[in-house]
């Protein structure tokens, strides 16, 4: 399966703030961002550019695309996927990138970040109704119940992950049992429901051109 094996926190500094890829780093004073807040690169420590209307909707689809760890081919796929929806095309985009399997075990507090909690879901640690499911973009719907596999439950990770992540509520379209570490996918997720800085619209401008 392709994925972005380069230096993640290269891809904030070039989209100038934390996307948090990470985990704990990104809360101390070694984050990369603390230490060097400009893009990469040894011409880029300057005056920060102006950008373009191209230059701005490409910057978030890329920071988009970065804080989900998808690439090029599968963003555009979910695009479309969003644009055949009915509703706001944005809108839906967010929420299919919101319920990739990966996310999710992230929104549970399985992991301290995406990619961590990528990686989990490609070792085999969680089952969806029953079954073992290790890819990490599997979309979940609602009805599904995804549980955390009963041989890797004892595991030390998992138990400080949790209790790490315990201040961090489950988004309200997953109905969480953290005692039984089963949860319930109860709607898709709405707007609202994601937290994060994207602006939407410019990336349904981008690929509406």
């Amino acid at each position: 399966m392709a994925r972005y094996t380069g230096a993640v926190c290269r891809q904030c500094r070039r989209e100038g703030q934390k996307l948090f890829l990470k985990g704990d780093r990104c809360y101390t004073d070694k984050c990369a961002m603390e230490r060097r807040p400009f893009a990469p690169g040894m011409h880029n420590q300057g005056r920060a550019k102006k950008l373009s209307e191209y230059g701005m909707q490409l910057r978030e689809k890329q920071k988009a695309r970065r804080y989900y760890g998808v690439l090029e081919s599968q963003f555009r796929k979910y695009y479309e996927m969003a644009a055949a929806r009915k509703g706001v095309t944005g809108d839906n985009l967010l929420s299919i990138l919101e319920t990739r399997l990966d996310n999710v075990i992230y929104r549970l507090g399985f992991a301290m970040s995406r990619p961590e909690a990528r990686q989990l879901v490609r070792h085999g640690h969680f089952t969806i109704n029953g079954h073992r499911v290790d890819i990490p973009s599997y979309l979940v719907k609602p009805g599904e119940v995804i549980a955390l596999k009963e041989t890797s439950r004892s595991k030390d990770k998992f138990k400080a992950s949790l209790e790490a992540n315990g201040s961090r509520p489950a988004p309200k379209w997953l109905d969480f049992d953290q005692n039984n570490l089963v949860a319930k996918v109860v709607a898709l997720p709405a707007r609202e429901d994601v937290d994060l800085p994207i602006e939407e619209h410019l990336i349904v401008e981008l690929y509406s051109k």
